[in-house]
């Protein structure tokens, strides 16, 4: 009788360490994963800009003027959410956007980017990914905030809101001043 059990005694002491993760988790804020690039140059990159694959740009090329590079992909839903928020952001003038397309086809990209505007200065391609790993970027949407002395100041992970704007990123901006 004890043997037929166990696999539901087992299976309940699962469900309930589960639970109770998911109970302490709760609320928790995930954008705040902290990033061990903060106060250090940003990673080293040469990537070709979207639909421009002859055309190679460099962390170097960026350099000079703080900027956002923030990290989509057409396949992105929440990426669909915060463009409004970015397009905003980048037609305010405070700071130049760099779109940074992630793991993405260059023909769905672009036909996205025609669809819902685009909002980027420039936007560079990183198709399978292997740049990413060095930003230590999980997916899209992530943002980053870059000094003028390519020092990353700031690291965003998740669809950008007004909020975010308001209360993380302009104050982010005012202590670059």
């Amino acid at each position: 009788m004890i043997k037929r059990l166990l696999p539901l005694i087992a299976f309940s002491l699962l469900a309930l360490l589960l639970g109770v993760g998911v109970l302490m988790n709760s609320g928790k804020d995930t954008s705040a994963i902290p990033s061990p690039l903060i106060g250090k140059p940003a990673p080293a990159f040469s990537l070709p800009v979207l639909g421009e694959p002859s055309r190679m740009i460099t962390n170097a090329d960026l350099g000079g003027a703080p900027y956002l590079l923030n990290v989509w992909g057409s396949w992105c839903p929440a990426c669909r959410d915060e463009h409004p928020v970015i397009t905003e952001l980048a037609q305010s003038g405070r700071i130049k956007v760099i779109g940074y397309d992630y793991k993405d086809e260059p023909e769905d990209a672009l036909r996205w980017l025609e669809q819902f505007g685009n909002p980027y200065a420039l936007v560079i391609a990183d198709r399978d990914g292997r740049a990413a790993f060095d930003w230590g970027i999980y997916g899209a949407p992530e943002s980053f905030l870059v000094d003028a002395q390519g020092i990353v100041r700031w690291k965003y992970i998740g669809p950008m809101t007004d909020e975010v704007v308001r209360d993380q990123l302009l104050p982010e901006l005012e202590k670059l001043k």
